[in-house]
């Protein structure tokens, strides 16, 4: 109604648009405002909505959500990534909080607040037949811009259909265990003077032609790209013994599972992935 009085009194459309659709989106299925202005309103109207209510101890239980609370989170979040806006929601989860005029304003609840607002993102993509290990393997890196959270799932969700991806996701988590229990604190960096078998400069050379190659945001590039990681990665583990009897050698390879480690989880952790 707010819309109607707006254009009666002279408003610009934008404002009178703005105005009708700030409450949007109003369920799950119902579209997130059509205009920039309009989602600048309904995200604002959210955030306020949920740092005020947080603030003075009023947040939802396991059965009850008297403020809509979730329905509010799931909102923003759903405005982020569908109205296309790269906007970090801890940032502004943050300064809707500092904003309030009372209540508490501490780390823990701010901490506590964004994890709730991006919880929300599960059953996001739950309706949309993400599988619960696809979710972890971003949600792992902590990613509190929902815009680029949905980048790496899309991207993920190519990644998936290619034949490797099964073979390199169990090959990282034989890494990741590999790394646990290593008991060494490997060199910052390989030593490629320390590389002695095929099979470990193979996986070296093609690691750093990797990092060079890659593009910041290009996640499907980058990830399509690890998929020729499998071959020399199966091969690296049939003939280097990466617990080698020489310390520095051992330091090294460790170094080496180190790099591969860190590229599988640019833009996933790959290791949560079924394999």
């Amino acid at each position: 109604m707010g819309g109607y009085y707006a254009a009666k009194s002279g408003e610009p459309a934008a404002v009178a648009t703005a105005i009708r659709e700030h409450y949007l989106p109003t369920q799950q299925g119902t579209p997130v405002p059509s205009t920039r202005e309009g989602q600048i309103v309904a995200l604002a109207d959210k955030l306020d909505t949920l740092a005020g209510i947080f603030a003075i101890g009023q947040k939802p239980t396991a059965s009850k959500d008297p403020f809509a609370l979730r329905r509010a989170a799931l909102g923003a979040l759903r405005i982020c990534i569908e109205g296309g806006l790269p906007l970090d929601i801890a940032v502004l989860l943050g300064t809707a909080l500092a904003a309030q005029p009372g209540g508490k304003h501490d780390a823990a609840l701010r901490e506590e607040r964004t994890e709730f607002v991006l919880g929300r993102l599960r059953g996001y993509y739950a309706e949309q037949s993400l599988t619960p290990e696809m979710f972890e393997a971003v949600k792992s890196l902590v990613i509190t811009t929902p815009l680029d959270f949905d980048a790496r799932v899309q991207a993920l969700r190519g990644f998936w259909a290619l034949p490797e991806a099964k073979n390199l996701a169990a090959a990282h988590k034989r890494v990741r265990n590999i790394l646990r229990q290593a008991g060494d604190t490997p060199p910052a960096a390989v030593d490629a003077g320390l590389l002695a078998l095929d099979a470990e400069k193979a996986l070296h050379s093609k690691l750093v032609g990797l990092e060079k190659s890659a593009k910041a945001n290009d996640y499907a590039s980058r990830l399509h790209n690890l998929a020729a990681l499998r071959a020399p990665v199966d091969v690296f583990f049939t003939d280097v013994m990466v617990n080698d009897k020489d310390p520095a050698i051992r330091r090294n390879r460790t170094a080496l599972l180190l790099q591969l480690d860190a590229i599988c989880r640019e833009v996933a952790d790959i290791s949560c992935l079924p394999g």
